[in-house]
């Protein structure tokens, strides 16, 4: 089994955003925009976080994905989305989910 049997695709990712907004939750979407050097996902992978804390999809792993979705309990709270940068030098990198170091870019919007 490999991380991608493990997680929805993007069509999946946002009927579950639909479902659970459907059902008066609040929403938001994380996106990776923009990536420099080694990162564990590509530009335009997602993860969708509901009010309740609970989330799918991936953007990194490690602490990324943890910071991205108290972000995103935020936007869901505030209505504005926000632009999150993570970077971490090689040494630490592998405890915070980026494998070789690298920068990432994610976007966390509400959905409305």
């Amino acid at each position: 089994m490999t991380l991608k049997d493990l997680t929805l695709n993007d069509s999946e990712l946002l009927a579950r955003a639909e479902a659970w907004a459907k059902a008066g939750r609040g929403v938001a979407i994380a996106t990776v925009i923009e990536t420099w050097g080694s990162a564990p996902r590509p530009v335009g992978s997602h993860l969708v976080i509901d009010s309740e804390g609970n989330f799918e999809g991936s953007v990194s792993g490690g602490c990324v994905e943890g910071a991205v979705v108290a972000e995103a309990l935020e936007v869901i709270e505030s209505g504005q989305p926000r632009n999150l940068e993570f970077g971490v030098a090689d040494e630490t990198a592998w405890r915070v989910g980026l494998s070789c170091g690298g920068k990432i870019a994610v976007r966390v919007e509400p959905l409305t």
